[in-house]
């Protein structure tokens, strides 16, 4: 990720607009900020969310509050839990998420 035109900013994500994404089953709950280069999210998956697509796009993901699994095509599975986090670069491994319980994200892209 090569970030530019970013200029110094704070963000009260609870001032950013809510979008809603439907899944395969569940509910996404996306607050995003596009910012020069980059996509910043805040986002929420209800319990039992299971991913529509399989995701080829590049992220940085950090596990804030829940649990959440990512499968990627390859068949194998990630577990991760709050403080965790996880990068992939674009078109390297795509990926598709899920959550029991729901799970709350942060993600830069």
């Amino acid at each position: 990720m090569h970030i530019e035109n970013v200029p110094f900013g704070v963000t009260d994500w609870a001032q950013v607009p809510r979008t809603e994404h439907a899944g395969e089953t569940g509910v996404a709950w996306w607050r995003t900020l596009e910012i020069g280069n980059i996509r910043v999210r805040m986002v929420e998956y209800s319990a039992g969310y299971i991913a529509d697509h399989w995701c080829s796009r590049g992220h940085v993901l950090l596990v804030l509050e829940g649990e959440l699994v990512t499968e990627l095509e390859d068949g194998s599975t990630h577990v991760l839990r709050a403080g965790e986090s996880y990068q992939v670069a674009d078109r390297t491994a795509p990926h598709r998420s899920r959550t029991k319980g729901g799970v709350k994200l942060f993600i830069v892209d």
